[in-house]
């Protein structure tokens, strides 16, 4: 089941350059690394890691429904 799932991630880059990830559609699910394949491939992990204490509590795996664009400000 959780190969089906396609989360949306927003990557933030901090001024030291190193990288933040969060999950919208799971909340608390977070994770950094110092480039961004490496948070890329953090959050994978915090995602499984965190859909696993979901179903072990019971707890409803929130399905994906965040998107993103880019949107030109001028």
């Amino acid at each position: 089941m959780a190969d089906e799932l396609r989360y949306t991630v927003v990557i933030e880059q901090a001024d030291d350059g190193s990288f933040s990830v969060y999950v919208p559609d799971l909340p608390g699910c977070v994770s950094c690394g110092d480039t961004k394949e490496e948070a890329l491939e953090m959050i994978r992990e915090a995602i499984r890691g965190h859909l696993e204490v979901l179903r072990d509590h019971g707890d409803e795996v929130p399905s994906p429904r965040s998107t993103a664009t880019v949107v030109d400000a001028a």
